[in-house]
């Protein structure tokens, strides 16, 4: 009986000595107690070491899938001979490769749950056993594959690392988040001092830098504020600073207000920065759904579904009222109509088109962005082609539907002809068709003096035979 063991420096078969000691599985890690014992359990045949990185590499992806890496065939073909083949048997730990070998080799093979101790006794004293392979080198062998299988798994590439935009834009919602929250606090803070000013300047950044410059409201005159506002806005607030109705404030209030405006400013400056290098990533990972939906709708699907490969793997339907999946489970459950979009309707194209197109554009935009979204996840080229023509056919068929519901809504109604008049000649009067009223007939009806008799006599009837069934109950009771 032979025994596979693969390890990460190369091919290892060995042949043991005694076939009925894996019968008794539970006893078998007795032979390799010490690595005399299992010198005479277990004898090595031969080994295949690996080339080099790539050829482990290989190796190794084709025995995690299941199927025969060429170098193991090969090893296997010229070890065993025919006469091998058809007698012994293989002993393998993968059940997935010992099928594999069997159907394309025809060996018998064993992968159950009996080889399990075996294979463990092998590795505990695999220095032993085959000569020339320290412990040391073999950890560092296993260490640079699996560093290597890894990469293969993920297909590592920096510029395609999609977890990058998962990251990025939750923090930029973060941000956004934090920066409203900031921003807030400073109008109220400071506009107990300078109430007017809040209407006047409407950007954040702007309003934060002006508190940082200017101060006090009575320092606005003396301020220069052209680096900060236009011309109108900066006479504006020295107006109003002249005769705000705001109250006082101490240097210590003023010196708070300021620290709050650095962190308006710093966080603002950094939300930038981070939307540019999301931006850098998306054109680099998803070239052809950033020239559809924009950056931070892309970001936001891919997020959403996970990862660009399972946002890929989701049909145009699912795309379409992604991020509507509340809307959608009410809408079965209470038997209304779903919703028409999700995230999707954040995009520019659907932005667009007019209230009552958007969901047919909505529709044909996901259809688009599911065929982007293919290329960009399992197509090699980084060109964003695929992406454009997209976009022209979803513009080129929003103007189709716009044009059509305006000439609908302008289209003139054909002018009724007007048909001519033609004189009627009245009929002549007709004797024959006038009906003649005839005499009423006699009525067949009874009079009333016939009718009352028949019920006295009815009425007289019933009494009598009322007194006989009195008479004769009381004749039953004497008796």
């Amino acid at each position: 009986m032979l025994v596979l063991y693969e390890t990460a420096a190369g091919y290892a078969l060995f042949k043991l000595v005694n076939d009925a000691k894996l019968e008794k599985a539970e006893d078998i890690w007795k032979d390799f107690e010490t690595p005399e014992k299992a010198n005479k359990a277990i004898k090595l045949r031969a080994f295949n070491k690996f080339e080099n990185t790539t050829d482990a590499l290989s190796a190794v992806t084709g025995i995690v899938e299941g199927k025969i890496p060429k170098n193991l065939k090969k090893f296997l073909e010229t070890e065993m001979s025919k006469k091998d083949i058809k007698n012994e048997k293989l002993v393998i730990s993968d059940p997935k490769l010992g099928s594999a070998i069997n159907k394309k080799l025809g060996i018998n093979v064993i992968s159950d749950s009996t080889v399990i101790d075996l294979y463990r006794g092998i590795r505990e004293q695999f220095e032993s056993l085959v000569s020339g392979l320290s412990s040391a080198d073999m950890s560092a062998m296993s260490l640079g594959l699996s560093h290597s299988l890894s990469r293969y798994k993920l297909k590592f590439s920096p510029d395609k690392v999609d977890t990058m935009i998962v990251q990025a834009i939750a923090l930029l919602d973060d941000l956004d988040k934090e920066l409203n929250t900031y921003a807030m606090r400073v109008k109220e803070w400071y506009g107990w001092h300078f109430p007017e000013m809040g209407k006047i300047i409407v950007d954040n950044l702007a309003y934060a830098k002006v508190v940082k410059m200017m101060g006090f409201r009575t320092n606005a005159h003396a301020t220069e504020l052209s680096a900060i506002l236009p011309e109108e806005l900066e006479l504006e607030v020295k107006e109003a600073a002249e005769i705000s109705m705001g109250t006082e404030i101490s240097d210590e209030d003023i010196n708070n207000i300021h620290s709050l405006c650095d962190q308006v400013i710093s966080i603002t400056e950094y939300r930038q920065q981070l939307y540019e290098y999301l931006k850098n990533r998306m054109n680099a990972i998803a070239p052809n759904l950033t020239v559809l939906v924009g950056e931070l709708v892309g970001a936001r699907l891919i997020s959403h579904a996970g990862s660009l490969m399972n946002l890929a793997k989701q049909p145009a339907s699912t795309i379409q009222i992604l991020g509507a999946e509340k809307a959608l489970f009410r809408a079965l459950k209470t038997k209304h109509n779903t919703p028409k979009y999700g995230l999707i309707y954040h995009a520019s194209l659907v932005g667009q088109a007019g209230p009552k197109i958007k969901a047919k554009i909505a529709r044909v935009l996901a259809t688009k962005t599911a065929i982007a979204l293919r290329v960009d996840a399992l197509g090699e080229g980084d060109s964003a082609d695929v992406g454009l023509d997209g976009r022209v056919k979803v513009e080129s068929r929003i103007q189709m539907l716009e044009g059509r519901s305006n000439a609908r809504a302008n289209k003139d109604k054909p002018a009724q002809k007007q048909q001519k008049f033609q004189f009627n000649k009245t009929a002549q009067y007709n004797a024959q068709s006038d009906v003649v009223m005839t005499e009423a007939t006699e009525s067949k009806k009874r009079p009333i003096e016939e009718v009352e008799e028949v019920e006295e006599k009815k009425e007289k009837k019933e009494k009598k035979e009322k007194k006989e069934k009195k008479e004769k109950k009381e004749k039953k009771e004497k008796e």
